[in-house]
């Protein structure tokens, strides 16, 4: 039991701190460049696992088109457009949109899965959400808004993208019970392919003129931001349940504006308001779909697979 609640620790301060150091590497490389990275590193100890697991087989080669739509989607887009969304907003308020996802997870549920229901909870959950993120945002402030508001589309762009692969999952690979380590290991493998292809490597060098931001990328993002932070996800499945397993997503942006404020960024009164907005939207969705799951047994949803995630 201790192991278990070191791991739910561990994995909410692991997540939350990749937002820092996607700030600290986005000042020197490019956001494809250290997507790139992040998902080298990360495949590694995950392909090792896999490897080690007997957890990749010759037959799930016929699922490849659907293994190629959530590393072009759920992978490659994602981690580019959350480190474009990071590079121009404080890592701390990064770190609370990144937690949407599960805002869009529930929109898009209810809006293409037939088996899930919407309830006051949820629609209340929903609806604080995208509240908060406009008062972060705060569009009819124009270019007087202290937070930059492409950043903030970015972030919305990538964890409404994260919360659609959640819907395709349900639909498309969830009915062949692929073990979720397969399917991680076939998506960071291909979307590793794909960023080699789409990445321009020119000036990638210049990372490592700052030992901090390499460390940062190498180790924190990809080799335990993503690779480990999987593998200790999973291990909380087996041991938690999924919905359980999922409220490590809780501590990662409080980890992240801790972080943050540490690292001297401020943040107004404006903002912490729409972070406590966003933050309890989060919590009160949680709630609502725990309770839709115990008055639905039949169609609680099943886990997702995660990149951060926000994921993050």
């Amino acid at each position: 039991m201790k192991l278990t609640r070191f791991a739910f620790v561990l994995l909410g301060l692991v997540w939350g701190s990749n937002f820092i150091y996607m700030k600290w590497a986005s000042v020197l490389i490019t956001p494809t460049q250290i997507a790139f990275l992040r998902v080298l590193f990360g495949f590694l100890p995950l392909a090792c696992a896999a490897w080690r697991a007997r957890a990749i087989n010759r037959r799930q080669v016929r699922h490849l088109p659907h293994f190629f739509v959530m590393a072009a989607v759920a992978t490659a887009f994602y981690y580019v457009s959350i480190v474009k969304g990071t590079a121009l907003l404080p890592s701390g308020i990064a770190g609370v949109l990144g937690g949407s996802i599960a805002l869009f997870t529930a929109l898009f549920s209810v809006l293409f899965l037939r088996s899930e229901k919407l309830n006051w909870l949820m629609a209340l959950g929903v609806t604080c959400g995208f509240a908060g993120i406009a008062l972060i945002a705060r569009p009819w402030e124009g270019a007087s808004s202290p937070i930059d508001p492409v950043g903030v589309s970015w972030m919305v762009a990538g964890a409404s993208v994260f919360g659609l692969s959640y819907v395709y999952v349900r639909r498309f690979l969830s009915p062949h019970q692929l073990p979720p380590l397969a399917l991680v290991t076939w998506q960071m493998g291909i979307a590793l392919i794909l960023l080699a292809l789409a990445t321009d490597f020119t000036g990638i060098g210049r990372l490592f003129t700052d030992w901090r931001a390499a460390t940062g990328v190498i180790v924190g993002l990809g080799i335990f931001g993503t690779g480990i932070a999987f593998l200790i996800y999973y291990f909380l499945l087996q041991e938690l349940g999924a919905v359980a397993a999922s409220s490590s997503t809780y501590i990662t942006p409080v980890v992240a504006l801790l972080i943050g404020q540490a690292c001297g960024e401020r943040i107004g009164i404006l903002e912490g308001i729409a972070i406590v907005v966003i933050l309890g939207s989060v919590a009160i969705l949680q709630i609502g779909r725990q309770r839709a799951a115990i008055v639905q047994p039949s169609a609680a949803p099943q886990p997702a697979i995660r990149s951060t995630s926000s994921p993050n």
